[in-house]
């Protein structure tokens, strides 16, 4: 069935919103004023989101879909996100975990015979261009173990991301993958405390995860997953870059971060490049060989 390009653009808009926004609760969650821990606040959010979830989609169809590998991406991204949080720099974290998960989006997209155009490699560098510009004033040297684990959060979007490529209800897919995760993090929940105990979660923790994860990543996912059906891999990675650009925007409307010149300069620079790099909109449209 044909999808119409602004209904794609539309999709892949709310998707990019929904995960600028989960970027937000998570800064507010695990900021130093402990609210909650890494792993209460990844716990939370994904047996929360595989809950509502479930009940959507109603139990039986979501213990139909999904698979492990996919859960095994999805917590990974959470997991190691969550950790990585609290030993990187907001901008160093941000650049390090964008710049893999274009690398694995891009490169898996490369591998499978996807190809990009002159101007999309150019608007591609354009976009990274301006999210380094946006982020360089906050640059530092940063924790080798905060950069090796906001690494391996970028590598498990990416690949969720790819793997959600496939046909199927995105819906019942994503309550699937939550699931499996749910299960995982039920299951290794006692150990990991007994290993790295955290303190008791505050209610604005619990709050701020439960947020999380039933509306920027549960219902948040079913429409990137929606998006990605009809998303070439690269376009996909690239319109990602968007949202670095989306947080810095809801923490100045939440959060009372300032509008400074660089911002606005970054913002054109990086949505410019976006734009470069995936105009016309039918070109967001897979070709029926895809």
């Amino acid at each position: 069935m044909s999808v119409s390009a602004p209904r794609i653009f539309t999709l892949t808009a709310l998707a990019m919103i929904a995960f600028a926004a989960n970027s937000i609760l998570a800064r507010l969650a695990l900021s130093g004023e402990g609210h909650i821990g890494p792993w209460g606040f990844t716990a939370i959010r994904f047996i929360s989101g595989a809950i509502c979830l479930g009940l959507i989609i109603g139990p039986p169809k979501t213990l139909r879909q999904g698979s492990w590998p996919a859960a095994l991406a999805l917590l990974g991204y959470g997991v190691f996100f969550s950790y990585a949080y609290i030993l990187l720099p907001a901008g160093t974290g941000a650049l390090i975990l964008f710049a893999v998960v274009q690398i694995t989006m891009i490169g898996g997209g490369l591998w499978a015979g996807e190809r990009l155009r002159l101007m999309q490699w150019l608007g591609l560098a354009l976009a990274m261009g301006g999210l380094v510009y946006l982020m360089m004033p906050s640059l530092a040297p940063p924790s080798p173990i905060g950069a090796a684990m906001m690494a391996v959060s970028g590598l498990g979007w990416g690949v969720y991301s790819l793997m959600g490529r496939g046909t199927g209800d995105p819906a019942a897919l994503t309550a699937g993958n939550f699931l499996r995760a749910a299960i995982i993090c039920t299951v290794v929940t006692v150990p990991l405390m007994w290993v790295l105990p955290e303190t008791q979660p505050l209610p604005i923790g619990i709050t701020l995860a439960l947020a999380s994860g039933i509306l920027t990543s549960g219902l948040g996912y079913v429409i990137w997953y929606m998006a990605l059906k009809h998303l070439t891999a690269t376009r996909a990675g690239i319109a990602q870059l968007t949202v670095p650009i989306i947080a810095a925007i809801g923490g100045m409307l939440f959060i009372a971060e300032p509008f400074t010149s660089r911002f606005f300069i970054a913002m054109c620079v990086t949505l410019g490049g976006v734009a470069l790099a995936t105009l016309p909109l039918k070109a967001l449209l897979k070709a029926p060989s895809e």
